[in-house]
């Protein structure tokens, strides 16, 4: 098997797929909702606090492979309502020092579990 996967302990998986895959010097991470991994439910209904519960999700799987915030290199935000595009800005901003990690922000129609944000990011060692 040519895949290195990566997850945390206590990560929630609603699929079948790894939270993070290495290819040489480049970590894939699977898009994360919002999920609190002591509860296995989504966090409240606000987007700020689906955001946040994400970027943690994500930096624990960054940390499960050795790496943190530094590392990542591209970022993919999605949304169900592009209205709530402001209030996850406003928390993405707090996540990351300039230059900031290249982004694109896509609405979609539904999300797993009623989501309203799902992230997902790239990363690179060294």
């Amino acid at each position: 098997m040519l895949r290195k996967a990566f997850s945390p302990e206590g990560a929630v998986a609603v699929g079948p797929y790894s939270h993070a895959v290495e290819s040489g010097d480049v970590l894939y991470l699977s898009g994360q909702t919002p999920i609190d991994p002591a509860t296995g439910h989504l966090v409240a209904d606000d987007v700020a606090i689906q955001t946040r519960q994400c970027f943690r999700n994500l930096f624990a799987v960054l940390a499960s492979a050795g790496l943190s915030q530094g590392n990542v290199v591209k970022v993919n935000v999605f949304l169900t309502d592009m209205k709530d595009f402001s209030g996850m800005n406003e928390v993405y901003r707090e996540q990351f020092e300039a230059p900031f990690p290249a982004r694109s922000t896509i609405g979609v129609a539904a999300l797993p579990l009623g989501a309203r944000v799902e992230i997902e990011m790239v990363a690179r060692k060294g």
